[in-house]
């Protein structure tokens, strides 16, 4: 008998989640190969399915890869040499 107190894993076939992503179908079978979506293949004959949960942990992923890129930029443009003035050559 099944643990009451741990849920079902959900599985969607890859054409459900790119829909969810706005990505083609082919580019979500890539993200489960690469282990950055869970799925397996499942039935016979074996089809591509991906976990629901895993979803939202790629949709975690991909928020915390943009707010560190848009960290990165606000620190690149903090450090413009315009901001400091001219450049100081020593010994001219």
């Amino acid at each position: 008998m099944p643990d009451a107190s741990t849920p079902a894993v959900r599985y969607l076939a890859p054409a459900q989640v790119a829909e969810l992503l706005g990505v083609q179908v082919d580019e979500v079978v890539e993200l489960v190969m690469q282990g950055r979506l869970r799925g397996a293949r499942i039935g016979a004959p074996p089809a591509w399915r991906v976990e629901e949960a895993s979803i939202t942990d790629y949709l975690a992923e991909q928020a915390e890869d943009a707010r560190r890129r848009a960290l990165w930029r606000q620190a690149n443009a903090a450090s413009f040499p315009e901001l400091w003035g001219p450049p100081v050559r020593l010994g001219e």
